[in-house]
């Protein structure tokens, strides 16, 4: 009889496991491990996010249920308190690296035509318990971190991550992100850094973000909005600008050129003024890239609801860094699984049907939006007529 595999064999097909056992050996995860290796690690925590299981307790519970159909993936059960020591002690590194090689490989098959590639900046934070106060304190929110993301919106994949407590700012966490040349970067407030910008237009980079309320500029030119954007009401001013020649404290600015300055009034009836080293395209244009930011959030939310992280495993730095590392994996394995089958289009409903056929003998093209129950009539005391 022909063996069957599971659908979360199917869902860790992609997964460069030649590499990862190097990473392995490079971070010397396993040296001293007797019953836990760094893979079962791995895959009882990825089997987690995917199945929405949120303690130690359910994943032990899961994972010794299944033993019989984990033997083909070269894995074995786990037990709580082995799998709490392993994400405390074992190198966060190995996971992250892993995340990088996986996306290497499925980004341009995920990534759709575009002319120029557009990256989003944004981070989000997560709750953690007072346990993780010595290295997550926060006395305004309490203990939290967070996730800081470069995202694609063409491949609606993160490209790049880090993970900070929840004091750092935003501008130190993007400081350290490699910078892509000729990219587009669209971000907000949090990365009001003008050192920044220059770092991103010395690469070619051409960014979109807001200009603070406070924040003066020298008209250069005004330019006309033409008759068909402004009947939309949307853009109220197109301006050449420039900034002050001097920060405070008589530092030269490092901004000397010209920027692109757009007013635009968004459904709350706020104004934002944009500003963006491209002088060229329409103020429409602009305004639209800013909107693209909006993404981001969206995926956020997404992880935050889809992959369970608002519950934390352990509250040690590395526990914490180790279960929001396997969680993007698990997101690029949802979507690169996703991208190989054509029955279910919506990611959200992909991701309930995996959770709920995780280590059920099918393929990907086994699964199948399920038809919705049949109509009944009842009568006006709720009983079945048919």
């Amino acid at each position: 009889m022909r063996h069957q595999n599971t659908l979360l064999h199917a869902i860790l097909k992609p997964m460069p496991w030649g590499t990862f056992d190097r990473l392995v050996d490079q971070h010397e995860a396993d040296k001293g491990v007797r019953s836990l290796s760094t893979k079962s690690q791995f895959v009882a925590l990825l089997a987690a996010q995917l199945s929405g299981a949120v303690s130690l307790r359910e994943i032990e519970t899961t994972m010794a249920s299944h033993e019989a159909r984990l033997y083909h993936l070269g894995v074995k059960a786990v037990k709580r308190s082995t799998l709490a020591d392993a994400n405390r002690d074992r190198p966060a590194g190995v996971f992250v690296e892993v995340f990088k090689t996986l996306l290497a490989q499925a980004h341009p098959g995920l990534r759709r035509t575009s002319k120029a590639a557009i990256r989003l900046i944004d981070s989000t934070s997560v709750s953690l318990s007072p346990l993780s106060g010595d290295w997550a304190s926060y006395e305004a929110h309490g203990a939290g971190a967070k996730l800081h993301v470069v995202y694609d919106p063409g491949a609606d994949t993160p490209v790049h991550f880090a993970i900070t407590a929840q004091r750092a700012s935003d501008i130190n966490a993007a400081k350290g992100m490699p910078i892509e040349a000729g990219a587009t970067y669209v971000f907000d407030l949090g990365y009001y850094d003008f050192h920044w910008w220059a770092r991103l237009l010395a690469k070619d980079c051409r960014f979109v973000t807001r200009l603070k309320k406070n924040t003066p500029t020298r008209l250069v030119e005004e330019r006309s909005i033409p008759a068909e954007v402004a009947a939309r009401g949307r853009i109220t001013a197109d301006r050449i600008v420039r900034l002050p020649s001097r920060l405070k404290g008589s530092r030269t600015h490092p901004l000397p050129g010209d920027l692109r300055e757009v007013h635009v009034i968004i459904d709350a009836g706020k104004t934002l003024r944009i500003v963006s080293s491209d002088l060229t395209a329409p103020a429409e244009v602009i305004a639209d890239l800013y909107k693209t930011r909006w993404q981001i959030e969206l995926f956020f939310r997404w992880v935050k609801q889809t992959l369970k992280i608002k519950k934390f495993l352990g509250t040690s730095e590395n526990a914490v860094r180790i279960q929001l590392t396997v969680a993007l994996i698990a997101y690029l394995l949802l979507r690169i699984a996703q991208a190989a089958q054509r029955a279910i289009d919506s990611p959200l409903t992909f991701a309930r049907i995996v959770r709920s056929n995780l280590m059920h003998f099918k393929t990907l093209h086994d699964l199948a939006v399920p038809e919705p129950p049949p109509l009944t009539q009842t009568n006006q005391l709720g009983l079945n007529l048919c």
